[in-house]
């Protein structure tokens, strides 16, 4: 007989990961990136799903070898969001985006939900709230502006 609590505990938890991420997700798309709606929720519920899984048998370092990996593998896939163009390297804050993604993911799987919601809200602000201070550091007149 299925267990139908953990089968919703675990849908709960990666249903509330996807749905972080894609907030995330749907802004980098609104900002015509080519990293967006569907890599985020996939790359944070994936997260979720390897964090959740080293937690059944309670080894702590077996979980700290999962978290380690699971860093490692977001920076390889973060690294390829990044591209040079001439003198100009673009695609940093999506990079750091997907990695905050993962976090989300592993923070949702550890019952650290307002850490997940935190992440979500700051991440939000720091790629939509601060693009007009970048811009106008780097000498780009505010697109957003008539």
């Amino acid at each position: 007989m299925p267990d139908w609590n953990g089968i919703f505990t675990d849908f709960w938890h990666l249903s509330v990961a996807f749905l972080l991420a894609l907030v995330i997700g749907w802004n980098r798309e609104q900002e015509e990136h080519n990293t967006g709606i569907r890599a985020f929720p996939i790359v944070s519920m994936a997260s979720c799903t390897f964090v959740m899984i080293s937690t059944f048998h309670g080894d702590a370092a077996a979980q700290s070898r999962v978290l380690q990996g699971l860093v490692a593998g977001i920076g390889f896939v973060g690294g390829g969001a990044i591209l040079k163009e001439g003198m100009t390297i673009k695609g940093t804050a999506t990079a750091a985006s997907v990695l905050s993604a993962a976090a989300m993911g592993a923070s949702v799987a550890m019952d650290r939900f307002g850490m997940a919601v935190s992440l979500m809200v700051l991440n939000l602000i720091a790629l939509r709230a601060l693009m007009p201070i970048k811009n106008k550091l780097d000498g780009i007149p505010n697109r957003h502006s008539d």
